[in-house]
């Protein structure tokens, strides 16, 4: 059976979520996990998903890959094995869903009220806002859309021709110099940030091409 990423219903890294992406006087980009939020959104989702149980029976199973990541620190590879355990043969519109619901009952929880006061203020200058994530594109889509995200950039997740998720990574883990490649193959070789915010080593090439680099500059925390 011939294998493919996902991609969300129309939302995908080489299309924007919202407008034009030409003559805007401002891009920026903003890291997910940690910046936006106060903790890995995809580790929380997939507990969420699986339940109490099946999470620590699936966390059981992943311990040779969690002890192999402290040798070789893949982080692809520790992510892909997470996916095979807990997402492996899901339907794309299953994880949508899920994901949605998770996002709706969480996201109070999880944003961050100064980044995203910071995201609101570049939204009022008129800039165009990228959220480009290590996370899976799938998951984090519907923060996306609630934070009027113009492009959400992500890892994707491999799926078959009928819609079911593989249990592997489509490319590269897009953190670190992959997320500088996919700003590039949306804007160019050329492209240049007005701004950029992450908080860990991942976020280093990205914010080395913003003219304002935000690194960890987010504190807040809900108040929920």
């Amino acid at each position: 059976m011939a294998k493919r990423s996902w991609m969300a219903k129309g939302l995908s890294a080489s299309r924007p979520m919202t407008g034009d992406m030409d003559d805007e006087p401002a891009l920026v980009a903003f890291d997910f996990d940690g910046t936006l939020t106060v903790k890995d959104s995809f580790n929380a989702f997939l507990k969420w998903r699986a339940g109490p149980r099946r999470w620590a029976r699936g966390i059981v199973r992943l311990t040779p890959s969690l002890i192999a990541y402290l040798f070789d620190r893949n982080r692809a590879k520790l992510k892909a094995a997470a996916v095979r355990e807990f997402l492996k043969g899901a339907t794309v519109t299953e994880i949508e869903n899920d994901a949605r619901a998770f996002a709706q009952a969480h996201a109070q929880s999880l944003l961050r009220p100064d980044a995203v006061a910071v995201w609101r203020s570049w939204r009022a200058k008129g800039a165009k806002l990228v959220i480009v994530t290590a996370s899976p594109e799938i998951t984090v889509a519907p923060f996306a859309r609630g934070l009027g995200a113009d492009l959400l950039i992500g890892t994707r997740l491999m799926c078959s021709e009928d819609g079911r998720v593989l249990g592997g990574l489509d490319g590269n883990n897009c953190r670190a110099k992959e997320k500088v490649t996919r700003l590039r193959e949306v804007f160019g070789p050329d492209v240049h940030l007005t701004a950029a915010y992450g908080d860990t080593s991942g976020d280093t090439e990205m914010l080395a091409i913003a003219d304002e680099k935000g690194f960890r500059v987010f504190r807040g925390r809900p108040a929920t």
